[in-house]
């Protein structure tokens, strides 16, 4: 069997969790919910979820505090340095650009790499989001899962650099596109799940051929033809 496909359970958990922490799921200082729930929420026992959350509490990411429960210490990741908030719909613009160029490339080395652990992490991703499809962490957490089967730790890094800015222009997009988000759905959940199947066919031009259509459809929709 390949290594890969024997990849803990416990560490998709905790790179799971490390995701939501400092969001809007799980802010800075908020109780984590109870054991059983999480571990129901993220369909895995509770000694593997302890697994995963031990691992935060080691790298300083969650606290315990006795009788009370886990709560979120700080954010997992530092602040995105030189990329600030997004001023303006030029810069909004500017930023989609920016992402179509750098993704498009990620996408095509996930699916270089083609990993099976990896892979099964990005449809565990893409379900996540076709369940809810308006969850902006859900967004976010697919392309981090893209970023994570590079196997490049810079690709993540960088994509983790603008979550917010990422999350911003999510939330802006829907906000301002001619067509009500309901109308938009299919045809973005479409793009998701070609970006998904080209990775796990291990198509390097069909993955990056999807990714920059996903994006570029995000311009699209944002500023017309």
């Amino acid at each position: 069997m390949d290594q890969a496909a024997r990849r803990p359970l416990a560490d998709e958990v905790y790179e799971r969790l490390q995701d939501l922490l400092g969001s809007e799921s799980f802010p800075r200082d908020s109780r984590l919910p109870a054991e059983l729930d999480l571990a129901r929420r993220f369909a895995v026992s509770r000694p593997v979820l302890r697994q995963a959350l031990a691992r935060l509490r080691e790298e300083g990411h969650v606290v315990s505090r006795k009788g009370s429960g886990s709560y979120v210490r700080a954010p997992t990741r530092p602040a995105a340095p030189g990329f600030g908030p997004l001023h303006s719909i030029p810069d909004m613009r500017g930023f989609l650009e920016f992402r179509c160029s750098l993704e498009s490339e990620v996408a095509a080395h996930a699916a270089r790499r083609a990993d099976p652990a990896a892979v099964a992490a990005i449809r565990q991703a893409l379900l996540r989001l076709e369940e809810d499809p308006a969850a902006l962490e859900a967004d976010v957490a697919f392309h981090h899962a893209i970023a994570r089967a590079t196997g490049n730790r810079f690709f993540l890094t960088t994509l983790e650099a603008f979550r917010e800015q990422m999350i911003s222009g999510i939330r802006l997009t829907r906000e301002l596109a001619g067509r009500p988000e309901g109308d938009r759905r299919p045809e973005i959940a479409r793009e998701h799940a070609r970006i998904a199947e080209a990775i796990a066919a291990a198509d390097e031009q069909a993955a990056r051929q999807a990714m920059a259509d996903h994006l570029h459809g995000g311009i699209r929709r944002l500023f017309g033809a």
